[in-house]
């Protein structure tokens, strides 16, 4: 296995290139290899569009029939938005295809792999699959259950404040590390925030970054309509799709035709405690092919994403200052535990320096 992983992470390194682009589709790479040497690759570059296979295919032309082809992700073998990869693989002569990982969709899942076995194509899966399941871990998790991928981020200080007692927060983090948060707000489909940091701050929740970027969709939990029109997010709406997730009967029926009017979409959901039900909320966005979401919420938001378990992945960017104060706000607000056994524990994935800050990121054990 050791001699195919050199490569398999050339193959995930060019699926990294999709991020962004191909959701609902999952990140593939694909590489074509022949005498040890790389005569093909490609990408799934956009949904819609050809699979990595058929890019590395085309690139490799002739020299294709009998080299050995890597590819991050089982190819697929249905009729999809684009036609079966197996059969181009079959057709060009391909002779051993080593597999990053299976397909966890029911349509492919291993169904791929037979045909090209029954084609007697030699087939070797699992190599690197830690990396490629880590790649795609949105894609696993939507196909399997219909809900999004939700990554949870914050910026605190040292003493896990993310602003001081007045509410100042710009900026905790250092410049990479704010750079970094674009980058992630980019390869999400959704970014989600409450009333109380749009009231707080009037974001724009976009992503600011040189190229060309898809918007993600903009979600605002608000369960009275207390959005100002004149907040920014609102005067963006025809450019940036923005949801408002509300609970019918407490807002003003006025305020969600003006907010109707100007772009807005509003969201009835049920209501827990008073406030919009975030697992009703998250099945909804599921419904709408949304496969990631990045929370950027308050410590209220975040305390109910907490307690509703839906989310997945903490990133955490932890800036060398200390803010103090009791009246600081942290990251999780509501009541928190009351003993350290019943605490929620994480495994911890990496910590990496980003210019000047750390950047943690840790998965529910």
């Amino acid at each position: 296995m050791k001699k195919h992983e050199g490569f398999m992470a050339r193959a995930l390194q060019l699926a990294e290139l999709g991020r962004g682009k191909t959701s609902p589709n999952p990140l593939v790479g694909a590489v074509i290899v022949r005498n040890g040497r790389i005569i093909g690759e490609g990408y799934h570059q956009r949904v819609g569009t050809p699979h990595a296979e058929i890019h590395a295919l085309r690139d490799a032309g002739e020299k294709a029939c009998g080299a050995v082809m890597y590819v991050t992700l089982e190819p697929c073998c249905h009729h999809g938005r684009t036609p079966p990869c197996t059969k181009s693989i079959i057709e060009a002569g391909i002779h051993e295809v080593v597999v990053g990982m299976a397909d966890p969709n029911p349509l492919v899942s291993g169904k791929g792999i037979k045909a090209l076995k029954d084609a007697g194509i030699r087939v070797i899966v699992g190599v690197l699959e830690r990396e490629a399941r880590l790649q795609n871990e949105s894609f696993v998790k939507y196909i399997g259950t219909k809900s999004p991928f939700i990554t949870l981020k914050a910026a605190i200080s040292l003493d896990g404040k993310v602003a001081t007692r007045t509410g100042d927060s710009r900026w905790i983090t250092g410049e990479e590390a704010r750079l970094l948060v674009h980058q992630m707000r980019a390869a999400n489909d959704a970014i989600m925030v409450g009333i109380g940091t749009v009231l707080a701050d009037d974001p724009l929740l976009t992503v600011r970054l040189e190229g060309e970027y898809k918007q993600p969709l903009r979600v605002i939990v608000d369960s009275s309509l207390r959005i100002p029109e004149a907040s920014r997010l609102v005067k963006t709406t025809s450019e940036v799709p923005t949801v408002v997730a509300a609970v019918q009967g407490r807002y003003s029926e006025a305020k969600r035709a003006q907010l109707e009017r100007m772009g807005l979409k509003i969201w009835d959901l049920p209501a827990v405690n008073g406030r919009v039900d975030l697992v009703k909320l998250v099945k909804e966005l599921g419904k709408r092919e949304i496969t990631s979401l990045l929370l950027e919420g308050g410590s209220t938001l975040n305390a109910s994403a907490l307690e509703a378990g839906i989310i997945d992945k903490f990133v955490f960017f932890q800036a060398p200052l200390i803010i103090g104060g009791q009246g600081s706000p942290g990251v999780f607000g509501g009541m928190g535990c009351e003993r350290l056994c019943d605490c929620l524990r994480f495994a911890w994935s990496s910590v990496k320096k980003i210019g000047e800050d750390l950047m943690i990121t840790a998965y529910v054990e």
